[in-house]
């Protein structure tokens, strides 16, 4: 298994001997206890799945590991487990419980996060929103208005057991369970059988969740071009759970179900002004991820091209707008696996891939995600921009198998028409060039795109072939021009416009990309074949 959020592998090495360094280890299982806990396997090597075969842990070992982390840290619990692995050797499984309630630290004042497969220190303004925001990490499981779960609602109750028993995602472990090992299992009820906060939101009478502290409100407010408010619609009654509220919400909203048309000779196809799974994953984020010891409604703001939802309260620790669409972080576990198993939005970390897919395949720009001081800001478009793409995407579904991944990269580059590697792994907000590979590989494979260039000056492009294949109405731009038909636009365009500013040639060829066109221009000077003249600044190009 490889090393990631919630796994982590030490060498054995590391608890014994010489080389033994506590430390290290009291530094990761902080790292652990402030994220969403984990687990650290000692006894196997980075490079390897298990430990060696001759491997025996000492009975003493567990209760030292135990002693050790207690004596150098705070806030952290642990259970070392000893665990005898396929090939006969024996190795600790170290469970990091998440600390719930207080932050974790090291006795040296250390403050730690677990971040993809490493352990980092928590920057200052980090550490202060940690601080603020831990009290949300437990408010699912808290019971604070002693409702025993036989007095909720039973329509609600009937009806969330029934959705249960008939869900794919939910195993038929859970199905068996009776109506009140249903409710443990989804920590809707504590020991005592009282509702928590978390069961009062699904299964409460309307009452009941109106005395539950932030219980979601959501506003729906329509403007005119000249963003005066047209129309309002307020959910603020409390009747409704999650499941029902984003249903109430989908129904009451006409412009949700209007549709854009998009032609190509023969072929016709209708495209969602704001397709549905779209919408749903959006509400679902709004409810699913928002801290709940937080006050402020959910805001759905429709303008005439584009849509916001706006969610008091900021991201969750570790996720930002510029990583949001490769790395998550759940805030309300148990709400997030509620819906999840009730097939209301996607599994962990594929809810903005699934939006990014649907909008660039439909030729639209991705969403637009804005942090700010007490809110997080989702905006989406309703205009196509890149009417080419919903075509020519229906046409790969049709005859090739595509990942997800790809057809994200795909919808990019139809946007862009040609782009650097560089630029599209910032797109991707990819950190490593190297990863890059998974998201392109199967068009490159399919002959889908063309790349051009090695190393960091790689770009990419539609492939003209697979176009013509297609037999879909491809707009035709400059942007993917041949070097050698950029090199004859540029010398016909200063035969007609001598001594010219590189800005004004640019305004003159507005389909091509400027940085094309710059690198051309000053090769073409440098090898004499156009004359430039004045300082780097403000020079001028002519014909020699």
């Amino acid at each position: 298994m490889e090393e990631n959020s919630k796994f982590d592998k030490k060498s054995l090495k590391t608890v014994t001997g010489r080389t033994a360094n506590f430390g290290e280890l009291a530094k990761d299982c902080v790292a652990f206890a402030n994220a969403n806990g984990g687990v650290i396997s000692i006894g196997i090597e980075d490079d390897s799945s298990l430990p060696e075969s001759t491997q025996v842990i000492s009975e003493t070992l567990p209760e030292k590991i135990v002693k050790r982390i207690n004596e150098l840290t705070f806030n952290v619990a642990i259970r070392p487990e000893v665990i005898t692995a396929e090939n006969g050797g024996q190795y600790i499984c170290l469970h990091v419980f998440p600390s719930k309630v207080s932050i974790a630290s090291t006795t040296k004042g250390q403050y730690l996060i677990r971040d993809h497969d490493a352990s980092r220190v928590l920057l200052p303004d980090e550490l202060s929103r940690l601080i603020s925001d831990r009290p949300s990490y437990n408010w699912e499981t808290k019971v604070s208005l002693n409702i025993h779960w036989t007095k909720a609602d039973e329509q609600k109750l009937h009806n969330f057991i029934i959705d249960v028993r008939e869900s794919k995602r939910a195993s038929d472990f859970v199905k068996a369970k009776s109506e009140e090992e249903m409710l443990a299992y989804y920590q809707m009820i504590d020991d005592s059988g009282y509702l928590t906060n978390l069961g009062v939101l699904w299964l409460g009478k309307p009452e009941q969740r109106a005395r539950l502290l932030y219980s979601p409100i959501v506003q729906y407010i329509k403007y005119d071009s000249k963003e005066n408010k047209v129309d309002k619609k307020v959910w603020d009654d409390y009747r409704y759970n999650p499941k029902e509220l984003i249903e109430a919400i989908w129904e009451s909203i006409p412009e949700w179900k209007e549709f854009n048309e998009v032609s190509d000779g023969l072929w016709r196809k209708n495209i969602p002004a704001y397709n549905e799974k779209v919408v749903r994953e959006l509400l679902c984020n709004a409810i699913v991820h928002r801290p709940y010891t937080t006050r402020g409604d959910i805001f759905i703001k429709i303008y005439p091209n584009h849509m916001t939802i706006t969610n008091p309260g900021l991201l969750p620790i570790g996720v930002t707008v510029n990583n949001i669409l490769q790395k998550t972080e759940k805030r309300n576990l148990h709400l997030a696996k509620v819906f999840y198993d009730l097939h209301l939005m996607e599994t962990e970390g594929t809810g903005y891939d699934l939006m990014y897919e649907t909008l660039l395949t439909e030729g639209k720009n991705k969403p637009i995600v804005e942090e700010g001081e007490d809110y997080v800001e989702v905006t989406v478009g309703r205009t196509i921009i890149t009417k080419d793409a919903s075509r020519l995407c229906d046409y790969i579904s049709d005859y090739y198998k595509i990942s997800q991944k790809c057809f994200i990269s795909l919808g990019i580059i139809l946007q862009h028409r040609t782009i650097t590697a560089v630029n599209l792994a910032r797109e991707l907000q990819l950190l490593h060039g190297e990863r890059l590979r998974s998201w392109v590989d199967d068009l490159l494979s399919n002959g889908i795109i063309d790349s051009r260039g090695t190393g960091k000056g790689v770009k990419y492009s539609i492939n003209a072939d697979f176009v013509a294949r297609s037999k879909v109405q491809f707009t035709t731009t400059l942007k993917t021009m041949e070097p050698y038909r950029l090199k004859a636009l540029i010398i016909e365009d200063l035969r007609f416009h001598p001594d010219s500013l590189l800005a004004e040639m640019a305004k003159r060829l507005p389909d091509v990309d400027f940085g094309e066109l710059e690198r051309m221009t000053r090769e073409m000077a440098k090898n004499g074949e156009i004359k430039p003249n004045g300082g780097r600044r403000y020079r001028r190009y002519s014909l020699p």
